[in-house]
Order: structure tokens, then sequence, then C-alpha cells
């Protein structure tokens, strides 16, 4: 019976942890989310818009 007990004692304290572990990834992954957003374009990435918006004709099509 004390099994019981100490299992389920174990299974609440699980619980209430989850939630922290939970907001604690979120947060990271937030963090490195907007991290991401602050970096710069790649040189070629931006040589390859600027190569398609000039062959853009205007409507959104290409040539």
């Amino acid at each position: 019976m004390h099994k019981k007990i100490r299992m389920k004692k174990q299974s609440m304290n699980d619980e209430v942890k989850k939630p922290s572990r939970e907001a604690q990834i979120d947060q990271s992954l937030k963090k490195v989310y907007e991290e991401v957003l602050q970096e710069e374009l790649p040189d070629r990435l931006k040589d390859l818009l600027a190569k398609l918006k000039a062959q853009d004709d205007g409507s959104g099509n290409l040539k």
C-alpha cells in the first residue's frame, strides 16, 4: 500500500513539473525564433530575389 501512495505522489510531482518544463521549452523556442528573425538574409538569397524581381513584368508573373 505504501508503494501506491509513493507512486501517486511522484506522479503528482511530475504533473506539477511538466508545465514548468513546457514553459521553459516555449521560452527557449521563442528566443531562438526571435534571433533568427533578426538575422540578415544571405547575399545569395538577396541576389536571387533581385533577379526574380527584375524578371517580374509588374503583374506578378515572370516573363
